[in-house]
């Protein structure tokens, strides 16, 4: 009895034991059961005909039908019609091969709505059993619709940089390019050519340093800046572009590339050019006129306040020109006015200014001569002298008649000429030229071919 009595606690021990156990199976079961069910992708598990032995409730969402009516349903039914024959050709791949095979294709949800969905497959084959393909299913609508976003958004900036006369460039952090709009073609020729090169190499050697320190701001700033600034071609031709930049972050917020659109405004700067030259400048000589003498006599001045040091200014007059007029027409004076131009601006120093006061009257400023009013009185006197002896010169002028051959003519012309000396502003501009013009006056009523010198203390 006592034996008995141990063998029957033994027994209710181990009752105990598979209790418990039973127990941890059933909740190891239960949690599977729930990881496998409201996992976040689908599970199926297809036979060798690709019908549905098995699915977990989010695959059956997926397919838009309770689970308990899909068993033996075959998997393709659920399948886009236009994706089914992709799908028979992936699902033959599948049972042919051990390794996973993977496929994007879309379902059929309902009447309205379809899902793209990701399939990784794997065969599974055991002794004695059916072949069985398991399948993971993974809703990539959002990443779909975010990739054909994206390429809408791509074609859409496509078609505006391959149909927009402004030059796109995408660069690296350096300057190098890694994108040129079609547009560049126009400059470079072959856009894929240039890719990876420096953006810097052809810009105007004159502007080049300016330009890289605006691109370095903005990449350390972030911060775009429009500026102009001249493209040396490769023929040596020079454009003129206005451009902006900006900097494009990824999703860290860090620096990753500059976008630059520039515009080509040649036209604009000729335009402005030939705007200015009309302005200040005389159409026939291509001297400075009256407009821009007077600014030009205005900076001397600051300049011989700044520096202590005097200046003077040239008042010249041809002698005896207009019977040239009369006797060959103004086109012959005009051919003289021309050369006598010439012939001054080749005896001052670039700094100086020689200037068309009108008709055949001149100005020349002469700049920073000499801090001793004595010295810069005998400076200026040797320049005076060596125009008006250039001047005195012979000029031989081409003549055309109607309806006769062309025939050069000798012609001798001197000229009169007027010097003021100026320092600091202690004299106003209008008052120098007009002191200047009336001493050229003394010098022709003296004789003509004459330099004359204002006396009074300016």
């Amino acid at each position: 009895m006592h034996e008995l009595h141990v063998y029957q606690i033994e027994l209710e021990m181990q009752n105990n034991k598979l209790r418990k156990a039973q127990i941890a199976i059933e909740e190891s079961r239960d949690r599977y059961l729930d990881f496998y069910d409201f996992a976040p992708v689908g599970y199926i598990t297809l036979n060798h005909e690709g019908t549905i032995d098995e699915i977990n409730l989010t695959g059956a969402a997926m397919l838009g039908v309770e689970r308990s009516k899909l068993p033996h349903h075959s998997f393709a039914a659920f399948v886009a019609p236009a994706d089914r024959d992709r799908w028979h050709r992936h699902f033959l791949e599948v049972l042919k091969h051990v390794d996973p095979l993977t496929c994007e294709l879309s379902l059929r949800h309902d009447a309205r709505v379809r899902i793209c969905v990701r399939l990784d497959c794997l065969r599974q084959s055991k002794v004695c059993q059916e072949t069985m393909v398991r399948i993971v299913m993974t809703d990539i609508s959002e990443q779909k619709r975010a990739q054909d976003e994206l390429l809408e958004q791509e074609e859409f900036f496509r078609m505006i940089t391959e149909n927009v006369d402004d030059f796109i460039a995408v660069l690296d952090l350096k300057g190098r390019r890694l994108y040129n709009s079609p547009s560049y073609a126009r400059l470079f020729g072959d856009t894929e050519a240039i890719k990876g090169t420096d953006s810097f190499a052809e810009i105007h050697p004159d502007d080049r340093e300016r330009i890289k320190q605006l691109f370095q701001n903005t990449v350390e700033t972030g911060i775009g800046h429009r500026t102009e600034f001249r493209f040396v071609l490769a023929n040596g031709a020079i454009r003129h572009l206005e451009s902006c930049g900006g900097l494009m972050k990824n999703s860290q917020g860090e620096a990753r590339s500059v976008v630059v659109v520039s515009h080509d405004i040649t036209a604009r700067k000729q335009t402005e050019d030939e705007i200015y030259k009309l302005a200040f400048f005389d159409p026939l000589t291509e001297l400075p006129n009256r407009r821009l003498l007077n600014d030009r006599l205005g900076q001397t001045m600051a300049a011989s306040k700044r520096s202590g040091r005097y200046g003077a200014l040239m008042f010249l007059d041809l002698d005896n020109f207009k019977p040239l007029n009369d006797t060959y027409g103004h086109n012959v004076g005009d051919m003289l006015l021309i050369e006598v131009a010439r012939r001054i601006s080749c005896c001052v120093r670039e700094a100086d200014t020689v200037a068309r006061f009108g008709g055949d009257e001149f100005v020349v400023i002469l700049s920073e001569l000499d801090e001793d009013k004595a010295d810069s009185t005998a400076q200026a006197s040797i320049v005076a002298e060596k125009i008006r002896v250039t001047l005195a010169e012979p000029y031989l002028l081409t003549i055309q008649k109607t309806g006769k051959a062309q025939c050069s003519i000798e012609h001798h012309c001197t000229s009169s000429i007027g010097v003021v000396l100026f320092i600091n502003h202690e004299a106003s501009t209008d008052d120098i030229i007009k002191w200047a013009d009336m001493v050229m006056y003394q010098a022709k009523e003296a004789g003509r071919n004459l330099v004359r010198f204002y006396e009074e203390q300016v």
